[in-house]
């Protein structure tokens, strides 16, 4: 079987991905739908997955959504998202969203999350991927952290 070339973080990560809010994807307080956040970050992550590791890949769980603060009608969703592992068949993203007032010039950290996705075959099976290779601090550093994650979902499973 060939073996599969490493990648880098960068070839798949997504910096600047816009979601502009409207009054559709409000709740009653006035603030963003969380599930609406929520399916935004999983479609990204999914693109991220996809990228990573040429075939399509599909969500297995997701490990950690924290909501850290309210959106509103009239700001704009900024979601960056990149690889922080990847093992066989399955891969970690890591999500930020960052809710943007242009009239303000300001933006806050707003979502958080950590998504597993599975890449796979033609026939709907697990299909080996590509590792990645971390090279900033940063990067070396959500490598680690997605090992743990990774460590203790299999202690919980």
């Amino acid at each position: 079987m060939k073996k599969l070339a490493t990648k880098k973080v960068g070839d798949s990560k997504i910096d600047y991905y816009p979601y502009e809010i409207f009054p559709h994807d409000l709740n009653p307080k006035n603030t963003v739908f969380g599930g609406t956040v929520m399916a935004e970050a999983d479609k990204i992550a999914g693109i991220i997955a996809q990228r990573h590791s040429n075939k399509i890949a599909v969500t297995l769980l997701v490990d950690s959504i924290r909501f850290l603060a309210p959106a509103r009608q009239g700001e704009t969703l900024i979601f960056k998202a990149s690889l922080n592992r990847a093992w066989n068949t399955s891969m970690e993203i890591g999500v930020k969203v960052l809710a943007e007032n242009f009239l303000k010039k300001e933006s806050r950290h707003v979502l958080s999350a950590y998504f597993t996705f599975v890449a796979l075959n033609k026939k709907d099976r697990p299909a080996k991927i590509s590792h990645v290779l971390p090279e900033s601090d940063e990067e070396k550093r959500r490598f680690d952290e997605a090992q743990k994650r990774r460590e203790r979902r299999l202690e919980i499973a």
